[in-house]
């Protein structure tokens, strides 16, 4: 079995409510991560980067992603990252050419809300990311399991589906 990263980058994945101010915020402590790997017996490790939602994200933060991914000792990663830009960051560090597997997953619902779909895709990108034998960018949501220039957020319909 493959020895993953994971790189969390914020996004819906992550929020939790707030009691003071009424407001979904993201917890940058990993803590649904760290929940899921609780309970999950894989080989994975986490580091908290950005902390941001996707629509929060500027051409900085993708930047300091890539510089993660380059310095990682890894080839297959996982990146949780909000689903508004993740078409923007993939693309991004597609462009990088960087010989490894990464694969951008996230959830459009938080996991301290309802936890199935972020579960569901965090499995997904897992499994798939250990079935890969190509380094490209990938993106695993909603059972949609594809190259990132395959796959696209259909915003009518709530959810992620192959061009």
């Amino acid at each position: 079995m493959k020895k993953i990263l994971i790189i969390n980058t914020g996004g819906t994945f992550n929020k939790v409510y707030n009691p003071n101010n009424g407001l979904l915020e993201i917890d940058v402590t990993s803590n649904a991560l760290d929940t899921i790997a609780s309970k999950w017996l894989c080989n994975f490790e986490v580091i908290n980067i950005i902390g941001k939602d996707s629509l929060d994200m500027n051409d900085e933060d993708r930047a300091k992603l890539l510089d993660t991914l380059r310095q990682a000792h890894y080839t297959s990663i996982i990146v949780i990252h909000g689903t508004d830009t993740m078409d923007r960051s993939a693309k991004y560090i597609a462009e990088a050419k960087l010989e490894k597997s990464i694969v951008f997953t996230g959830a459009m619902v938080p996991y301290s809300i309802d936890p199935v779909e972020a579960t569901a895709n965090l499995a997904s990108a897992y499994g798939y990311l250990q079935a890969l034998e190509e380094d490209a960018v990938y993106v695993a949501m909603n059972a949609v399991l594809a190259s990132y220039t395959k796959v696209k957020k259909d915003r009518k319909k709530g959810q992620f589906t192959l061009l």
